[in-house]
């Protein structure tokens, strides 16, 4: 998550939170296991379910086994399901 300075009209500065969608999605996605369908950009698809990602990577299981993914590899992410990512949000 990023921290971006928000300057009040006492030129105070708090930090305000900038709220990262790709984290929100994959958070969601992860605790509801849910299962998605992850595009690469090749064309090769993986269907799974998400079970942890950082930065650069996200860890699939993809038929009861861990498959790592590159996040740069990555075209799409279509969650099978609707996913109310709502209550993930800070």
């Amino acid at each position: 998550m990023r921290r971006n300075y928000k300057q009040c009209e006492k030129g105070e500065k708090h930090f305000m939170k900038q709220t990262n969608f790709q984290d929100v999605f994959l958070n969601a996605v992860r605790k509801e296991k849910v299962d998605v369908t992850v595009y690469l950009t090749n064309g090769f698809q993986f269907n799974g379910q998400v079970r942890s990602f950082d930065n650069f990577t996200i860890m699939l299981e993809v038929n009861g086994k861990e498959q790592l993914v590159f996040k740069h590899a990555v075209s799409t992410i279509i969650p099978r399901r609707a996913v109310d990512f709502s209550k993930y949000e800070n």
